[in-house]
């Protein structure tokens, strides 16, 4: 039997010592769910597409993604992988993510502002108001820069980012996915055809300026090499690879 219980912190044992900024703000009550076997001796925590997984393997717990459209499932040992692995077979597919080192002091202000301020010519950065948090999670692309806040007062109160238009027209943006507190998780989407122009890098100069400014540490973690090279560009330092499961039973919504 599982159970949410009303202290989200009743489960930080069981995740001690994961530096996962989605992890701390389901802890903190910010965003997310903690859920705890019936002993307390395994957890879970669901945030927007990830779910993370502490303590011992736990059947029913596993069984949370059990017919998801789409779902990141981080196991915190090899247990818990051959768990995923037993409950979802074919729906589970073994991919690696990338750790980004969380080092506050890392940042060269100067080469971030030189780096906003090279967007191509015909592109305008421009922060996230109301208006454009309606239009980015209008559309597939962009919705993740937008979508863990539910509403624009959510947003404008937790969230914080900034889109590159064309005209009218969000090509690029960098935000946050998550929020807890002191910081936020950087989440950064280009339209595919806009991508290798330099946009996400623009875009995710000026929110960590803007985050500097704010005394907010910007947390990076990445899908790919790609994103860790552009993490390596901010001036951010890859720590190390780590597997995930991509679970899935139809199409992502």
């Amino acid at each position: 039997m599982l159970r949410k219980p009303e202290n989200p912190m009743e489960a930080a044992e069981l995740f001690a010592g994961w530096e996962d900024t989605l992890i701390w703000s389901a802890l903190q009550g910010i965003l997310g769910q903690v859920y705890l076997s019936e002993s307390g001796a395994s957890g879970a925590i669901t945030a927007g597409d990830f779910c993370f997984f502490a303590g011992e393997p736990d059947r029913e717990l596993a069984e949370l993604l059990s017919g998801c459209a789409f779902e990141i499932a981080v196991p915190r040992d090899a247990s818990w992988g051959r768990l995923l692995e037993q409950v979802h077979g074919t729906h589970a597919s073994l991919r690696m993510r990338y750790a980004i080192r969380k080092e506050p002091e890392v940042f060269d202000r100067e080469a971030l502002t030189k780096i906003r301020g090279s967007l191509p010519e015909g592109f305008a950065l421009h922060r996230i108001d109301r208006e454009l948090y309606d239009r980015a999670g209008s559309e597939p692309w962009s919705r993740d820069l937008v979508s863990q806040y539910p509403d624009y007062k959510c947003y404008e109160r937790l969230g914080l980012g900034f889109v590159v238009l064309e005209g009218e027209r969000i090509v690029s943006g960098a935000s946050s996915y998550g929020t807890y507190r002191g910081g936020i998780e950087i989440e950064i989407d280009t339209h595919r055809d806009y991508r290798r122009r330099g946009l996400a890098l623009c875009c995710s100069a000026a929110l960590i300026l803007e985050c500097l400014d704010r005394g907010l540490y910007p947390s990076w973690d990445a899908q790919n090499v790609g994103s860790v090279r552009l993490a390596e560009k901010l001036g951010y330092h890859f720590s190390h690879a780590y597997p995930v499961y991509e679970i899935g039973y139809g199409p992502k919504k």
